[in-house]
């Protein structure tokens, strides 16, 4: 699913979006295209829970008058069943947040579409997560949480570790979840981000079923500029699909470290992830025929495509299923991965390869400091 602004815009992959500089689950190292609607996962009844004291016959405040705010909420209205001076209520308090769009504009004039990853970027991404606090901070938050990263584990088939990654390059393990409450996030961006304002009006509607179905004041939630929301920066949509009461308490609440950490889980899983499979690969290229295939996880190919193009294997690998290969520029000369399908499952997380490839290397990082923490402790 806050670091990475651009990425939860630019790809917004259906989860997270943390958005780091680089792609969105928003921008940079490869992109990939992403649906134009955020469409409604669940219909909920007619009287869905509408939760603050909400009442206004009007939209004042940074939204009066905006006929496609007023649209929408004929929408909700006739749709799902909620009390249309209760969103004039809700909509009144949202703000309108300048700096967003003005970062926005920004980062889409510079984007350049089909734009190979600058020579050393992956040094610099990878040294943004990579460090001595993300690794030590992931062995603590694993032994503070240990059982739960087993049952998650045992239910999913997804390692802790993995479980650790995403949510140490996310957000730090819940160290820094965003400051911007998601109804003005959502609100900006559907009604005053035009480049994508049916996404995240889709987004928005979700949300308010989200608030309904969860009984929480929908003014109240804080998390990233575009609306990702807990440890794990789960989009709205996302959550209505795959976020799961991992606690058993009768809620899903991504700010609850185990419900965070089961719905992580349980977006791999759903996502495909093949428990005990390899991720990564590293390759060697010989011959100029290898330098023209396509990197990247838009790209597929099989082990014997790769042989005949001359992409090796660099030790023995299970390489079945669609394969992709993976570019990472460093400050001196390039790597070359062999992506698996487990790789591509990550991806679906946050479409960039930097960033799957951040959570591999976060995830190794801290499973060797647990281990070796473990065995001092013995």
């Amino acid at each position: 699913m806050y670091k990475k602004i651009a990425v939860v815009i630019l790809m917004l992959t259906g989860c997270s979006s943390t958005a780091q500089q680089h792609p969105p689950f928003l921008k940079s190292a490869d992109k990939a295209s992403v649906p134009v609607v955020a469409k409604p996962v669940t219909k909920p009844s007619l009287q869905p829970k509408q939760i603050g004291p909400y009442r206004a016959a009007s939209v004042s405040g940074d939204y009066a008058g905006y006929s496609d705010l007023q649209r929408f909420i004929d929408g909700m209205v006739q749709k799902h069943g909620f009390s249309r001076d209760y969103l004039n209520g809700l909509f009144s308090q949202a703000k309108r947040k300048q700096w967003t769009l003005d970062y926005l504009h920004k980062s889409d004039q510079a984007a350049k579409p089909g734009a190979k990853p600058a020579p050393g970027g992956w040094t610099r991404y990878r040294a943004k997560f990579l460090d001595e606090r993300h690794i030590n901070s992931g062995v603590s938050f694993w032994m503070k949480h240990g059982e739960t990263l087993r049952r998650a584990e045992d239910k999913y088939g997804v390692p802790a570790e993995y479980i650790l990654g995403i949510l140490g390059v996310e957000t730090s393990y819940g160290g820094y979840i965003g400051n911007h409450r998601i109804i003005d996030a959502l609100t900006t961006l559907a009604f005053d981000y035009k480049r994508r304002g049916d996404y995240f009006r889709g987004e928005l509607e979700n949300f308010l079923i989200m608030a309904g179905k969860e009984g929480f004041d929908p003014a109240k939630p804080v998390g990233s500029f575009a609306g990702a929301m807990g440890l794990g920066q789960f989009m709205p949509t996302s959550f209505l699909k795959w976020a799961v009461d991992f606690n058993g308490n009768g809620r899903k609440d991504l700010w609850n470290p185990e419900d965070a950490i089961g719905s992580v889980a349980n977006y791999f899983a759903q996502h495909g992830w093949q428990s005990g499979q390899p991720i990564v690969t590293p390759a060697k290229l010989n011959g100029a025929q290898a330098h023209t295939l396509e990197t990247g996880v838009n790209h597929q190919y099989t082990l014997p495509q790769f042989k005949q193009a001359g992409v090796i294997p660099a030790r023995y690998c299970q390489c079945e299923g669609p394969l992709h290969l993976i570019l990472l520029r460093k400050s001196i000369g390039d790597d070359y991965w062999i992506g698996h399908p487990n790789f591509y499952v990550i991806t679906r997380y946050n479409q960039s390869s930097y960033y799957a490839m951040a959570v591999h290397d976060l995830a190794m990082a801290i499973k060797s400091r647990y281990r070796k923490t473990q065995m001092v402790s013995r």
